[in-house]
């Protein structure tokens, strides 16, 4: 059997049922069965964990583990439940605007006092704050756009070509060193972090794992192409201010020029990719398949709701003084005076 020199380790588990799907994945132990996954929690730990393991099988596997476990039916059966009781949840406790026009609208008003984790670290935030950030968004920046390219083969017309466009930017637009996932493994250079890809992934909380765990339901699945269309046009429309505030913390606390650099980059490519978003994504779907209107708007406010779970998370532990990582970074390495990017 063929194995994946590559990738990641697999992750410490943390209950029955990423303990079982990290024992399939290493050719031992049975898979949970559906009662076990119904009486999850749905954003737990243990199920967010299980779930991010099945889903990485799409992107680059783990090291030492068969890449032919990408198709296994029994996997994808636990895959599927786990979905569902995901999925059931978002939509249980996603508040949904009444219309697309009503949710984009949300978007692009910036509260007048703002309270989330970018207005933090720009006004207060420490540089332990900022690697903690960065440790944790890991887990889908150093794969950037990877999530939504799923959608382009479920897209035609107006909507694809633009969804390409937007795609090519995040790529880097033909230029390996311009790729944004790059951009990001350079900016966590410049903060002292592992820039391996899943390095972080025992650290990062729950929380986290569901807004990447979304992304990749939402992609993985032509039925949900309307709502992986909503949240790209979440991400892309609310992007560039918040970007903005992330360059200011960077500059703020002396973090470096590939930091600041990473931010001020999706601040400049991020208005532009919402005019696009907005009016040829969004309005080429629906001119296509208006059916679709009620999934775009899930998937706007579903990102919303989860990012709004996140933020708060770790507000509640930075203002208290505390980690909010599941496992301690090593501590940044020290920069000689000579070659300090505040020198």
């Amino acid at each position: 059997m063929e194995y994946d020199r590559e990738g990641p380790p697999l992750p410490t588990p943390r209950g029955p049922l990423s303990g079982a799907v990290g024992a399939r994945l290493r050719g031992t132990g049975p898979l949970p069965d559906p009662e076990a996954v119904a009486a999850a929690s749905a954003y737990g730990d243990d199920l967010q964990l299980a779930l991010y393991q099945c889903y990485e099988l799409h992107y680059r596997g783990f090291a030492g583990v068969s890449p032919g476990l990408e198709w296994d039916p029994d996997l994808l059966r636990v895959r599927a439940a786990l979905e569902r009781r995901f999925l059931e949840a978002l939509r249980a406790g996603t508040p949904v605007h009444e219309s697309v026009a009503d949710a984009v609208g949300a978007l692009l008003v910036e509260p007048v006092h703002g309270e989330g984790v970018s207005h933090f670290l720009r006004d207060e935030g420490e540089l332990w704050h900022l690697r903690e950030y960065a440790a944790q968004r890991s887990l889908y920046h150093l794969k950037e756009a990877d999530p939504h390219a799923w959608v382009l083969p479920r897209l035609w017309g107006r909507s694809k070509a633009a969804m390409a466009a937007v795609e090519f930017d995040e790529y880097g637009g033909g230029r390996a060193d311009r790729v944004h996932a790059r951009l990001f493994a350079d900016l966590m250079t410049d903060l002292g972090l592992d820039t391996t890809y899943g390095a972080h992934l025992d650290a990062a909380s729950a929380a986290c794992l569901a807004t990447v765990n979304m992304m990749s339901l939402f992609g993985l699945h032509r039925s949900l192409r309307g709502a992986l269309v909503g949240h790209f046009a979440a991400v892309e429309i609310t992007s560039s201010p918040g970007s903005r505030r992330l360059a200011e913390a960077m500059r703020r606390t002396g973090a470096g020029p590939a930091a600041e650099h990473f931010y001020d980059e999706h601040v400049e490519a991020d208005a532009v990719h919402e005019q696009i978003v907005r009016h040829e994504v969004i309005d080429g779907l629906l001119e296509q398949e208006p059916h679709l209107a009620a999934d775009v708007v899930f998937g706007i406010d579903a990102t919303g709701h989860l990012e709004d779970r996140f933020g708060a998370e770790l507000l509640a532990h930075w203002r208290a003084g505390r980690s909010s990582l599941r496992t301690p970074l090593p501590a940044a390495p020290r920069v000689p005076a000579e070659t300090s990017h505040t020198s």
